[in-house]
């Protein structure tokens, strides 16, 4: 993609900058189900879900930008034209919508946008095309080879290794932080974008940056009881501790004859240090560490995190690359702006399982499958194609902030092009060598549900760490139970 004129950039960061407030990569706030429902439906029109943040992006008047321009750039029939059925984007809401419309056999839409955390349910389930099978060898060439293996691994049916979704865009976690704020409080952060501190360390710079600057808070971060808790933020937090759900990476893609780890002391004192972050010096918690986030956070999803970091109230926020989008402008932090994956407590050479411990970012991101049920499934499948395309996961990355499956499109982009995300492409590198993927197994819909209600109890004093673990240990050994009952 050729560099724009002054004025389209201007544009395309304003859109940017629009779309982004209402943006999550894991969960945020409920929008309205619109869109098409199929009836009268022109030859060669393809029904896409999404929420408003693509749907946003999707077409545009005049000479502007939008991802359908890119679509038929890359050679995309013109008499093709991708409509969005626009869903909440509450993570498991539109997973409840995804299951009915295929369980009920109904298309439109043609095209479901999956989270990485809940396609592999669909792959087993039959309800999604086989692309290995559809895919020109070019294009399946390209996308296994370019790929982020992890968001790959998401998309691919788990016993054959057959590609069954595209991944649209991964997401990584990134912790954010006021890097003039920590320098002035007297921390030299000169070395943190590839290689974070230890937790304690990064704690005292946060409450000694909050008080000297007279802040209201020092990390915001998500701790609600919602998914993006159990697959994300806490999940990062565990690993860095060197715990772990499942004894280790190799045992997530696998339910039913595995080890149940959650009861494990480093789990347990991930979540005291939690506390110690909430609540100060009180019971269960950790000592040398300070109180840096308030109490709020066991409420806040992305966007509630968010607001007081990019209203300068804030010394940190934990988030995704649209939250690094949308603060890295010179309107709002530029250069201040500092970005590295998590701190930790336990080096990998120090943690019991196999990579865990060291630093850690959680993967998210989306993925796209062709319904069988489509009537348009040729129609749809060229559209997956003209997706694996270079210029347009660039303008994806330049129109939404969303991080292309091929990062290393993100080192090659100009920031004056597609943002401040590329500004950072050491430490999104850095991400994706430290990606801790969910466990995303057909359990994993049942047992984040019961990961997330136990984390939060822990968190808010509910229930003592330990005890919660113990608890939720039984519970997931129940549940791994029933698939080696079931034969599964």
């Amino acid at each position: 993609m050729g560099r724009e004129s002054t004025d389209r950039r201007d544009r395309t960061r304003f859109r940017r900058r629009s779309f982004l407030k209402a943006a999550s990569a894991s969960t945020a706030g409920a929008v309205a189900v619109t869109g098409c429902l199929g009836r009268g439906r022109s030859p060669g029109q393809v029904v896409m879900t999404a929420a408003q943040d693509v749907a946003g992006i999707m077409h545009s008047d005049g000479d502007d930008p939008s991802i359908q321009k890119a679509l038929w750039d890359a050679g995309l029939d013109e008499d093709i034209r991708v409509e969005i059925q626009t869903v909440v984007s509450d993570s498991a809401s539109r997973m409840q919508t995804t299951q009915s419309a295929l369980e009920a056999g109904r298309a439109p839409p043609d095209i479901h946008m999956m989270d990485s955390g809940w396609t592999v349910p669909f792959i087993l389930r039959e309800q999604t095309v086989n692309l290995t099978e559809r895919f020109p060898e070019d294009v399946l060439g390209y996308v296994n080879d370019t790929y982020l293996e992890a968001i790959l691994e998401t998309a691919r049916h788990p016993q054959n290794g057959d590609l069954h979704a595209l991944p649209l865009f991964p997401d990584l976690g990134f912790t954010l932080y006021r890097e003039d704020l920590i320098e002035d409080a007297g921390y030299d952060t000169s070395g943190w974008g590839t290689d974070p501190p230890r937790w304690e360390e990064f704690a005292n710079a946060v409450r000694d940056a909050r008080d000297q600057a007279d802040l209201n808070y020092g990390l915001t971060t998500q701790a609600a009881a919602y998914e993006g808790l159990s697959c994300c933020t806490f999940n990062e937090v565990m690993t860095t501790w060197g715990g772990a759900y499942y004894g280790g990476v190799e045992n997530l893609f696998t339910a039913g004859d595995r080890p149940i780890t959650v009861d494990d002391q480093r789990v347990i004192d991930a979540i005291r240090m939690m506390r110690s972050f909430i609540e100060g010096e009180e019971e269960n918690t950790l000592e040398r560490y300070p109180q840096i986030c308030p109490a709020a956070i066991v409420q806040w999803t992305e966007q509630q995190s968010l607001a007081p970091f990019s209203g300068g109230e804030a010394v940190s926020n934990r988030n995704w690359s649209y939250a690094i989008a949308e603060t890295g402008t010179e309107e709002a932090f530029g250069e201040n702006l500092g970005v590295m994956t998590r701190p930790y407590a336990v080096s990998r050479e120090e943690a019991q399982y196999a990579d865990v411990g060291g630093t850690a970012a959680a993967l998210g991101g989306w993925n796209l499958a062709v319904s069988p049920f489509s009537n348009r499934e040729e129609e749809a499948l060229q559209v997956l194609e003209a997706f694996a395309n270079r210029e347009v996961m660039l303008t994806v990355f330049e129109l939404g902030g969303f991080l292309p499956p091929n990062l290393d499109l993100v080192a090659e982009a100009d920031p004056n092009d597609v943002g401040p995300v590329a500004r950072y492409a050491d430490v999104v590198q850095s991400a994706s060598d430290n990606a801790i993927p969910r466990p995303a197994t057909d359990l994993w819909p049942e047992q984040s549900a019961l990961i997330y209600q136990a984390v939060n109890g822990a968190y808010r004093g509910a229930q003592a760490p330990e005890a919660a673990m113990n608890d939720l240990a039984e519970e997931l050994e129940q549940s791994e139970a029933e698939v080696q009952t079931n034969g599964n």
